[in-house]
């Protein structure tokens, strides 16, 4: 999308997940954080609707590990207190979703109050597993890219 940065984020931070229809109606029942603390947002959902392993290239250089931990969300269901701004201004590509629904994020950045919450947002598959650099003989699906509905090759379990 062409055009001015700062008219282009202003309007993302009038959409949701940056900005919520009503912040005061909204049902915190997760919180989230980055490391820092400098970024903080709420889940009003007490599960994804989907969570997922991916063990992408793209996911392995971007967290440093052989795959990432992933939740998906209604972008409706989320909300950030604080750092949406500074978010959106150190990540130039964090619009590439703009015309999807949802959104995705790390269950490790959540505040889960127990065991019982946290295994809400369990794994259902690993996606990508075609380029995984680790066997992972769990029992969930492994799909050789993204999972389901004709998109991707399910593969076989192998233990290592």
């Amino acid at each position: 999308m062409a055009g001015n940065p700062d008219i282009i984020q202003q309007d993302f931070l009038q959409r949701s997940p940056y900005h919520a229809a009503d912040p005061a109606a909204f049902d915190k029942k997760l919180q989230g954080a980055c490391h820092c603390g400098r970024v903080k947002y709420w889940l009003s959902k007490d599960q994804p609707l989907n969570a997922k392993f991916c063990h992408c290239r793209g996911c392995q250089v971007m967290h440093g590990a052989p795959f990432q931990w992933a939740a998906i969300f209604h972008k409706e269901d989320m909300m950030f207190e604080k750092g949406a701004e500074d978010l959106l201004r150190t990540l130039p590509d964090a619009h590439h979703g703009r015309g999807r629904n949802m959104v995705l994020l790390f269950p490790t950045l959540i505040k889960f109050a127990g065991q019982k919450e946290r295994d809400l947002f369990n794994p259902k598959s690993h996606i990508f597993y075609s380029q995984r650099v680790v066997d992972i003989p769990d029992g969930k699906p492994k799909w050789a890219g993204l999972d389901g509905e004709g998109k991707s090759t399910l593969l076989e379990e192998h233990a290592t």
